[in-house]
């Protein structure tokens, strides 16, 4: 299944079984609280390992709202990899800033504005998952997260979805998952 997922203040919602998902139905990876974007759930645990095992590097995209303009330099760093939280060294990736900056729905609760600080969006295309680490990276490069949005996992990407709706794979798509 494919969810998008958009952050509710003070949802009552704890669990996927009170938004309707059958029992054992499981988020393939994570979103964190201030995190929205692609989702995609599974009642299949050994699904969840190919995703997320660090072996099959599968690539998530993230459009990724910060706060000022980041320079080529930048990206590059980005690109190169950066030393983030714990010391680590994230792995080589993709970035890049998006033209045209997407037009989306404002965030509730909306983000910090500053009416002197341009945000830029910007695109990031990984193939690892630490806590954190694109608002790590962001932050390493000087340049703060302020909204992130996942719309892509493996080939599956946000389409049309809305906030809080969902969908069945296809046996097409289900078969794409299978071959990863």
């Amino acid at each position: 299944m494919l969810s998008q997922f958009t952050p509710i203040p003070d949802s009552p919602f704890r669990t996927l079984a009170e938004f309707g998902f059958p029992a054992g139905v499981y988020p393939v990876g994570r979103l964190d609280a201030r995190s929205e974007g692609l989702l995609l759930l599974s009642d299949e645990p050994w699904i969840s390992y190919r995703l997320l095992h660090p072996r099959f590097r599968h690539r998530r995209v993230y459009w990724v709202q910060v706060e000022g303009i980041p320079s080529g330099e930048a990206l590059e760093r980005l690109r190169s990899g950066v030393r983030i939280a714990g010391g680590y060294r994230t792995r080589p990736c993709r970035a890049w800033i998006l033209d045209p900056q997407p037009s989306v729905p404002p965030r509730i609760p909306p983000i910090r504005f500053r009416k002197t600080v341009p945000t830029c969006w910007i695109g990031i295309e990984l193939t690892e998952g630490k806590y954190h680490q694109v608002r790590h990276m962001t932050a390493a490069i000087g340049h703060p997260t302020l909204r992130l949005i996942r719309v892509q996992i493996g080939d599956f990407e946000l389409w049309s979805l809305q906030p809080g709706e969902w969908r069945v794979l296809t046996p097409h798509e289900r078969a794409a998952v299978l071959a990863l």
